[in-house]
């Protein structure tokens, strides 16, 4: 199971946000170099990194941060957040990241998803995002009206078999996790999702890791990590000895 710590960019700083809320910010490193250095020095080998200015616009607005991330620490990046072209596909992959998140567009353009599939192959990872089973778009702002269960049956036919699942309700309220809710996703997508949304202690991790390897490719962690709940350090040892 891969460690994703999570860094929240919005207006250059490291941020988490109450359930996707932009009116509910909490800055924690001014630095967004300096969080990935930490999280590096913890054993992480991979950085969650989300955009928020970008997915708040559109387009990604952070991508000079992005770049001098994976330049200084040689973390490997897993980003999303506004990206919503080829070419801005093709921006982030000069850039070297190892895998970029698209939302939005699976949802409004599958044409695109499918394009974006077959040019830039296992890069891409779908990001589905739900508040009660519902599909949101556009930065969490909107009710895509489609269910999560339904969407990731698709994902297997366009060629995408990387999965970024996160339970809104519960991002950035460490109130733990829904197991349920991942083992239903990951058996309708037909491989293993990265589970985002609630984890708070290391028996939330545990009980991902218990789900198997089938259901679960990595977990991404955010507050409880700047909360200090438990350390990356911590839950990479973890996720080692469940391997």
């Amino acid at each position: 199971m891969e460690i994703l710590p999570a860094i929240d960019i919005l207006g250059g700083k490291v941020v988490r946000l109450a359930k996707g809320d932009y009116n509910a910010v909490t800055v924690y490193e001014d630095n967004p170099l300096d969080q990935a250095f930490a999280f590096k020095d913890q054993g992480a080998s991979w950085v969650h990194i989300v955009d928020l200015d970008g997915a708040r616009q559109g387009s990604p607005v952070n991508q000079g941060i992005i770049k001098e991330i994976i330049t200084a620490t040689g973390l490997k990046v897993e980003t999303g957040g506004g990206i919503r072209s080829l070419d801005t596909m093709g921006t982030l992959a000069d850039l070297g990241v190892s895998r970029m998140v698209i939302g939005t567009k699976l949802i409004t353009d599958s044409d695109f998803a499918q394009m974006a599939v077959e040019r830039f192959g296992d890069l891409i990872c779908a990001g589905v995002d739900a508040l009660d089973g519902m599909v949101a778009i556009e930065g969490w702002r909107q009710d895509s009206g489609i269910s999560a269960s339904e969407l990731v049956k698709e994902l297997g036919d366009w060629g995408i078999c990387h999965l970024v699942y996160t339970d809104i309700s519960r991002d950035g309220m460490q109130t733990g996790i829904d197991s349920a809710a991942y083992v239903r996703i990951a058996r309708s997508a037909g491989f293993a999702v990265i589970a985002s949304g609630g984890i708070s202690t290391l028996d939330d991790l545990r009980n991902l890791g218990d789900l198997g390897e089938e259901m679960i490719e990595g977990a991404i962690i955010g507050r409880a990590l700047y909360e200090g709940s438990f350390t990356v350090k911590q839950a990479v040892s973890m996720a080692r000895t469940m391997c």
